[in-house]
């Protein structure tokens, strides 16, 4: 059982798997995405890149507590393309992720019998060829404070060992720090118990 402060993604993007079947071929992609820009620019580079392919099929998933995915079967029969992918992408549990089988039409047509096994097995021989690894589920938080309040902040900030996203350190401070979730509200209650340094969460 995986913690539930965890999940799965692939750190860099995988391309190029190929599978063959019935002189068709289909090239597997796999890339690391935060969002639906992320996706479409991975889609639009790809068809210029393979503009002589028949189709451009995909799965893509995002986020860790709120999911959020799609399925395009991109002109091949009805759930014969995008599901099968998709279902690959929840059998290795991997989010934040986009995958694009991309078809070269070898002039012989496999059914959808075919077309579903040989969508699901490059999008299976993607996510086995990529790196997959394990993130927090993280929370951030702003706190603010005065100048002369900085030791205070830094040091619980050095003593919990946050991970600092972003500061501001003027007469008026601001930092950004990323907690993992199940540490989050330990880490709020001891800033919120301190005078002249808040709190909140973003």
């Amino acid at each position: 059982m995986t913690e539930e402060d965890t999940y799965k993604t692939i750190e860099v993007a995988t391309e190029g798997i190929i599978f063959k079947e019935k002189n068709s071929k289909f090239f597997g992609f796999a890339y690391p995405v935060l969002n639906e820009d992320d996706v479409k620019f991975h889609l639009e580079t790809l068809k210029k890149e393979h503009h002589a392919a028949r189709h451009w099929c995909y799965a893509y998933q995002l986020g860790t507590e709120t999911i959020s995915y799609r399925a395009n079967d991109d002109g091949e029969p009805n759930n014969s393309a995008g599901l099968p992918i998709y279902g690959q992408i929840q059998s290795f549990q991997v989010t934040n992720i986009l995958i694009v089988v991309v078809r070269y039409f070898g002039g012989v047509k496999l059914g959808v019998g075919g077309l579903i096994s040989a969508y699901k097995t490059t999008a299976q021989l993607t996510l086995e060829a990529s790196k997959i690894i394990k993130k927090t589920i993280n929370k951030d938080f702003l706190i603010v404070f005065d100048y002369k309040n900085m030791n205070t902040a830094m040091r619980i900030i050095k003593e919990k060992n946050l991970n600092i996203t972003n500061q501001k350190l003027e007469l008026d401070c601001e930092i950004t720090i990323s907690v993992r979730k199940k540490e989050a509200d330990a880490v709020f209650e001891i800033f919120n118990h301190l005078f002249e340094i808040d709190i909140k969460e973003i």
